[in-house]
């Protein structure tokens, strides 16, 4: 059995193994993976004695009954994103020097920990996040398990490497431009960027970026996702108003069916056919396909892609400043955001905001046609390693390449809506075809249920065993 954290918690939780042996087993497991390049800082013994908290806490339970839906099961933090206590970030870059100086633990990092998860670890990220591949100059080059040539995505490939090679069940991700589902995407697993708003974030908000980025994890199950959604979501205290999270509805749905992404950005045709099953499925249980068409998405990304070039670039132009950061450190590519960041005039970045508002009523006028889109998440297959190289100055061929990869996946963050990967199915080297599903503000609840029922399908299978959980 493959297994999920949900599965993992449940053994735990009835006396099958211990959340102590669970721990020992994903570091066993991070040994055995270790040219994965997964995991970017360890520290074994903040899992033990996360682990060992979990079982006293097990042990004063009467008859094992209810618990945090996750207690005991090991887990992983980004390099990048909300601070965790004990786990020092350092954003895959050697302007930061991993030292035992962590900022004060965010709402998320406390609410991931309330729901049981026991973190040992940092994963690998590309500099800042800049890329839809992980493999920073710092070290270390992370790889897909599925194919260990290929990239696992990014910026949250090294939590997507380890999940699905099984070093852990579910671990920490974050999305400002598809840094969640493009990893999800190329190695099988579930990812979601929640609705604007709905995941907590602060006290200091340092992953806020104008509103594009999103917290929460990369699951092995939809089971997993919805309970990890449900710990994290709602009273988020800022600095957006709570968005209402809708029931998912009842009776027949009026689902957008988008198969192509246009001439400057094709899929792939079997990517485009795992997508068109997926909508075949869900009409056969009494569902209405609406044909959706690239034109009415085009200007939409192409605004995503200024967006999320000029907000990264002057954040981080900030943060090296407010930091007292030597961007000489930096890679060279890093080094080019910084510049475009801290010589964007006001102006300027205030029609690429306008600009933003505008694509999101766009999509939003969308939804008065449907209740969902299902659209392809990645163009191809996840590229090789080197596909994203930082030794150049030319951050629009960046965004141009990662657009090419996946070319809807900022368009969600810019707008605010949410939006799910999921696998469905393998090509024919064993690589996961993945859909995405898009969503009405505050229709997060639809998109889970929609993904439990493709999952249902049983279309992908994961390679690796939870660690603690073969045999």
């Amino acid at each position: 059995m493959a297994g999920d954290a949900t599965s993992l918690a449940e053994a735990i939780r009835l006396g099958r193994l211990s959340a102590s042996e669970a721990m020992e087993a994903a570091l066993a497991a991070n040994g055995r993976w270790a040219e994965l390049g997964a995991i970017v800082h360890l520290d074994p013994a903040l899992g033990r004695a996360a682990a060992q908290e979990a079982d006293a806490r097990l042990r004063h339970l009467p008859g094992r009954g209810q618990t945090a839906p996750f207690l005991g099961v090991p887990s992983l933090a980004k390099d990048l994103g909300g601070p965790f206590g004990c786990l020092p970030v350092a954003a895959g870059s050697k302007m930061l020097e991993r030292s035992g100086s962590v900022a004060e633990e965010s709402d998320l990092a406390a609410r991931l920990r309330g729901a049981g998860l026991c973190f040992f670890g940092l994963t690998t990220v590309p500099e800042m996040g800049l890329s839809l591949a992980s493999e920073p100059a710092a070290g270390p080059v992370c790889r897909n398990p599925l194919a260990t040539e290929r990239t696992p995505g990014g910026s949250s490939g090294g939590a997507a490497a380890a999940v699905a090679a099984g070093i852990v069940a579910i671990a920490h991700a974050t999305d400002a431009g598809g840094s969640t589902r493009v990893p999800a995407a190329c190695c099988g697993l579930f990812g979601l960027k929640a609705s604007r708003g709905a995941i907590a974030a602060g006290p200091s908000f340092g992953n806020h970026l104008g509103g594009i980025a999103s917290e929460l994890a990369l699951c092995r199950s939809v089971r997993d996702l919805a309970a990890i959604f449900n710990a994290a979501a709602g009273r988020a205290r800022g600095p957006f108003a709570d968005p209402w999270l809708a029931p998912a509805p009842s009776g027949p749905l009026r689902i957008g069916l988008l198969l192509e992404t246009g001439g400057e950005y094709p899929t792939e045709t079997v990517r485009a056919e795992a997508v068109e099953e997926a909508a075949r499925v869900l009409a056969a249980e009494g569902h209405r396909i609406v044909p959706m068409h690239w034109d009415a998405f085009a200007a939409g990304v192409a605004t995503s892609g200024r967006a999320l070039r000029d907000i990264i670039a002057v954040n981080l132009a900030n943060f090296v400043v407010s930091a007292g950061l030597d961007a000489e450190r930096a890679e060279r590519l890093t080094q080019a955001f910084i510049r475009h960041g801290s010589r964007l005039e006001a102006t300027a970045l205030w029609a690429t905001l306008d600009a933003a508002v505008h694509a999101s009523h766009r999509v939003w006028s969308l939804f008065d046609r449907v209740d969902c889109i299902l659209t392809p998440m990645l163009a191809s297959a996840p590229l090789p390693l080197g596909a994203f190289p930082f030794d150049h100055d030319d951050i629009n061929l960046q965004i141009r390449r990662m657009t090419a990869f996946a070319p809807l996946a900022a368009l969600a963050n810019v707008t605010g809506f949410p939006a799910l990967t999921l696998p469905f199915g393998a090509d024919a080297a064993g690589l996961p075809l993945p859909v995405q599903i898009m969503a009405p503000m505050g229709g997060d609840h639809l998109l889970l249920e929609l993904a439990a029922r493709l999952e249902m399908e049983g279309r992908w299978q994961h390679r690796f065993a939870v660690a603690g959980m073969q045999g």
